[in-house]
């Protein structure tokens, strides 16, 4: 023993860390720590039974204490320490080779343990997905689509009345610069910070995370990191309703599916962006800390397939077959893209990330030209639509509720419109002054924005269709009374939506005229005939009383037959708005009763002396004024009689 201790002379004074601290603490071996095979061989020894121990266990060793953990990762680096002693001065030598490789062979144990371990951890304290949650925090003030109006316009008549669909939001397309917030004003930075995973087990992952990437094992870290967490992504979309769909599926699903879906993608667009891509972002900074490049590979590897399948469904509708129902879903589309574009430009910054952020922008640009060529083929319908079939009693033509429910609509989306219509072209007119006639009567140029014009354009297109249509009926009153019920209710609809400032109180008073001009009209076609019969034509004062009697006679006979004929037919007409309809009345009441008043004032006593002008004289001025009142109500009267 004295010879053996003897020869080490002066060399223990050389050794500066007999008993080294883990790797874990001095990231490494230190320039110039030599390698002691007797040191080595036993914390091989101890760190190994840590290893095969639980190797050989059924249990989980986080699922166990706080000490085994920190036992674990203590043998994990001093199999780190001792690996990198290979690059040690005094390293070599047969049996120092067969111990580095044994603790190579430790280490791969230990990191599939700890593989295991990650994985575990990462699953089973994930957060679970508060989809309803989620969804009310980020609603805008309503999310039902217009698209819900009715069916196509090729099939309007089984669409809805107007008051059973409201749509009530307004959402700038601008996209914001910094911290986005929801249509609604409601701050999402809540929401941008909730967990996806336990808070208390990320230190946990950290650590794990950092011995792994010690041990040079980043690509198996990279891997079970992305698996795990890509995993828990997809089952958050199907959560939110998201199924995998190619091209060709979306095209050919119905449309109320389709429908269904738009709408369950736009939520999930803003939950997933706005909610679990910086929940993701932030798992990334936080457990991969010790790796920039690491982190941002697993950040793109994880969300890339996810974001792309939310992409893709937004590029197939896109080319699917435009029409008029699928309008205001695409614009309901384009609103919340542009909306969670500042966080998709954010989160993804520089090659190749960037490349996400492009396809976001190219379909954006897309979703606004479907938008717009659905428009200018929702006008095009209107001019093209066939239906002649007369409407019952001259009532409002089921195509203008619809289009008047639909352009209401419109103006819902004016920020957005404007922006996508501000090119210089109105449909397929070219130019803000063709196509449709916006000066007033002094023939000056009156200032509409792109929607405005755009809206005036498609009522226009509908008054042109609605005169051809009023001449598919043979009774001229009757084409007045249709012509004005509609333009009324056309009026009616802009004057009590935002579609009034759009158009402007010139384009109403305009529109105002046209009706009291459409109700002069109904007035002498409808009633020349019978007023006629009051004038003093062909009783001349030299007639002798005997002639005069067969004159008063016959007048009085054709004024009866010709307001019983008007009572008979135009009680089943209808007027369906109170106002328009008393209006009406009046004027008609204004033509009728002091006419025949004055001429039963000058005549009426002259038949028979009066004893027997009962006999032709069928109505008092009462009676007529009260069945006036039976008119336009749309339901067929009695034969009109004496009422007093």
């Amino acid at each position: 023993m004295i010879r053996i201790l003897s020869g080490f002379d002066n060399r223990l004074s050389t050794i500066n860390d007999l008993f080294p601290p883990s790797a874990a603490d001095d990231g490494g071996n230190p320039d110039g720590d030599r390698f002691d095979p007797s040191e080595a061989e036993i914390r091989l020894q101890a760190a190994h039974k840590v290893v095969r121990f639980w190797d050989a266990s059924d249990s989980l060793v986080w699922e166990s204490s706080t000490e085994d953990a920190e036992e674990y990762l203590a043998a994990v680096g001093d199999l780190i320490r001792l690996v990198e002693y290979k690059t040690s001065p005094g390293f070599g030598g047969g049996s120092t080779v067969d111990l580095v490789s044994r603790a190579e062979i430790a280490l791969q144990m230990a990191m599939s343990r700890l593989e295991e371990e990650f994985s575990n951890l990462m699953v089973r304290h994930a957060v679970p997905l508060d989809s309803n949650y989620l969804s009310s925090s980020i609603r805008r003030p309503s999310l039902s689509f217009a698209s819900d109006i009715g069916e196509p316009i090729d099939d309007f008549e089984s669409s809805v009345e107007d008051e059973s669909h409201h749509h009530h939001h307004q959402s700038p397309p601008q996209q914001q610069e910094g911290s986005p917030e929801d249509r609604s004003g409601t701050s999402l930075a809540d929401e941008r910070c909730l967990d996806l995973i336990n808070p208390e087990v990320v230190p946990d992952l950290n650590a794990i995370a950092d011995y792994m990437l010690l041990a040079k094992y980043d690509r198996e870290l990279h891997q079970v990191f992305c698996t795990v967490r890509r995993d828990i992504l997809d089952e958050c979309l199907s959560i939110l309703g998201i199924d995998r769909m190619s091209i060709e599926e979306v095209q050919r699903i119905d449309w109320r599916m389709l429908n269904d879906k738009m709408k369950k993608w736009i939520q999930a667009l803003k939950i997933v962006v706005r909610v679990l891509l910086w929940g993701e972002k932030r798992l990334c900074d936080q457990i991969l800390a010790s790796s920039e490049e690491l982190k941002e590979e697993c950040f793109i590897e994880t969300v890339k397939g996810p974001v792309m399948q939310l992409l893709n469904f937004g590029d197939a509708i896109t080319i699917c077959q435009w029409s008029s129902e699928k309008l205001f879903g695409i614009l309901d589309m384009y609103e919340a893209l542009a909306d969670v574009l500042p966080d998709l430009q954010t989160l993804f910054v520089g090659d190749p990330k960037d490349l996400i952020c492009v396809e976001a922008e190219g379909i954006l640009q897309r979703l606004g030209e479907a938008a717009k060529g659905t428009l200018m083929g929702f006008g095009s319908a209107i001019q093209k639509e066939p239906s002649r079939k007369p409407t019952q009693g001259g009532e409002i033509h089921p195509m203008t509720r619809y289009v008047m429910n639909y352009v209401r609509l419109l103006a819902e989306y004016t920020n957005t419109l404007n922006l996508l219509l501000d090119d210089g072209k109105i449909g397929s007119d070219q130019g803000n002054g063709e196509g449709y006639d916006n000066r007033n009567s002094d023939g000056e140029n009156l200032e509409m924005t792109p929607l405005g014009l755009r809206t005036a354009l498609i009522i226009s297109y509908l008054e042109s269709n609605l005169d051809e249509k009023s001449k598919t009926d043979e009774d001229g009153a009757m084409q007045y009374v249709f012509l004005m019920n509609n333009i009324h209710y056309i009026v009616n609809k802009v004057k009590d939506s935002d579609l009034g400032k759009l158009l402007g109180d010139h384009w109403i008073r305009k529109r105002l005229v046209q009706i009291r001009q459409y109700a002069t009209n109904y007035l002498r076609t409808s009633w020349t005939k019978a007023l006629s019969c009051l004038k003093d034509e062909g009783i001349g004062s030299g007639n002798s009383s005997s002639v005069l009697k067969v004159t008063l006679k016959e007048k009085f006979k054709n004024f009866n037959l010709a307001f019983d004929e008007i009572y008979r037919v135009q009680t089943t007409w209808k007027v369906p708005d109170p106002q328009l309809r008393e209006e009406l009345r009046i004027s008609i009441s204004e033509k009728v009763i002091p006419a025949y008043r004055a001429f039963m004032g000058r005549y009426g006593n002259q038949l028979d002396g009066g004893r027997h002008g009962t006999k032709y004289i069928k109505y008092t001025s009462d009676d007529l004024e009260s069945l006036l009142s039976d008119l336009f109500e749309g339901v067929p009267g009695p034969a009109p009689k004496k009422k007093t």
